[in-house]
């Protein structure tokens, strides 16, 4: 007779439920209906870890942006300003026509083809002004002041780009000596870069004298002065002197842009003989002239530095006629004075 095997043996196997308590032992309470209703009403844990993960990652959001804002302020970051929100309130210390100049187009192509290694340096217009907290780049409607790269910004211009800028320290802004302030910062770019002549540096130093000495309204010494501005002591007078006399350096000499120190110093030298010698002319007593006709013969009498000179060519007078006309001159001097 066939044997059957027991359907016990053939069944399919439960794998064993980590949870099901063992024999003899009691098993865990139920979950309560409530509970469950709970923990599926919340989306239970996945969405308690998803809510978890969203919120840590906007706190780092908001953490970057505010380090951002701080990094602009500080001057760590570059920024890119259209080149129509810069406005210019101290001038350039370069000549007058530099954007005609080949150098200035030839720096022109190099930015075009190369880019802007070098952030220029500004002043938010608005000192109380700072970045958008949401976005900290957004800089439409924000104004600021050009203190460095003014060559860079007009480059940016001519090409219609954005000029890359760095927001330059502000210690000191609103001071009596805020505009030095800002010469200084200016000067010292275009110095470390060796970007200005011979002429232009010594102007630039003279403007920064001028300044300074106005903001303190005392006398300045001029090695303080250098000492701030880190330069030489002996360039200041120097400076001074050719800021002082820089119109007629311009006038009477044509190269004064490409001159040298030397050259320069030479230039004050003739500058300044012409000027004594037209002040020691100018010094000297005009003298005065007058003539008479007498017979046929002229008779001139002048005067200079209260000296007064008859002169008679061809009149031969003995001492009574002279004695005369002595008199003459005498009653006529006694009678009017001496009038300077």
């Amino acid at each position: 007779m066939k044997r059957g095997i027991k359907r016990s043996l053939v069944r399919p196997v439960k794998p064993a439920d980590p949870f099901e308590s063992p024999e003899g032992e009691q098993s865990l309470p139920e979950a309560k209906p409530e509970v469950l209703s709970q923990t599926k009403a919340s989306g239970g844990a996945g969405s308690a870890w998803k809510a978890g993960a969203v919120a840590q990652a906007q706190a780092g959001l908001d953490e970057a942006r505010e380090k951002l804002a701080i990094d602009i302020m500080a001057g760590d970051h570059v920024i890119e300003i259209d080149p129509d929100a810069l406005t210019d309130p101290i001038g350039s210390d370069r000549r007058a026509n530099w954007m005609e100049h080949d150098d200035f187009l030839t720096f022109v192509e190099s930015i075009r083809e190369n880019g802007q290694d070098m952030p220029i340096l500004v002043w938010p217009k608005d000192p109380e002004w700072r970045p958008d907290q949401i976005d900290p780049e957004n800089l439409e409607r924000v104004q600021f002041l050009i203190l460095a790269g003014r060559r860079r910004t007009e480059a940016a211009r001519k090409i219609g780009r954005k000029v890359r800028a760095v927001i330059a320290s502000q210690s000191g802004r609103g001071s009596a000596e805020s505009t030095f302030n800002m010469l200084v910062l200016r000067f010292r770019e275009n110095d470390e870069r060796e970007d200005l002549s011979a002429f232009e540096r010594l102007l630039s130093i003279g403007q920064m004298f001028e300044e300074l000495t106005s903001a303190s309204k005392s006398k300045i010494k001029a090695k303080v002065f250098a000492e701030r501005i880190g330069v030489h002591e002996s360039l200041v007078s120097r400076a001074r002197a050719v800021s002082d006399a820089r119109e007629e350096i311009l006038s009477t000499f044509k190269n004064a842009y490409e001159m040298s120190f030397r050259q320069l110093q030479e230039a004050l030298a003739a500058i300044s003989d012409d000027t004594t010698q037209k002040k020691t002319r100018s010094k000297r007593p005009r003298k005065l002239l007058v003539t008479r006709k007498v017979g046929a013969r002229n008779l001139s009498l002048s005067t200079q530095g209260g000296r007064l000179a008859v002169s008679a060519p061809g009149m031969n007078l003995d001492k009574q006629a002279l004695e005369g006309l002595g008199d003459v001159i005498a009653t006529y001097l006694q009678e009017h004075g001496s009038k300077k």
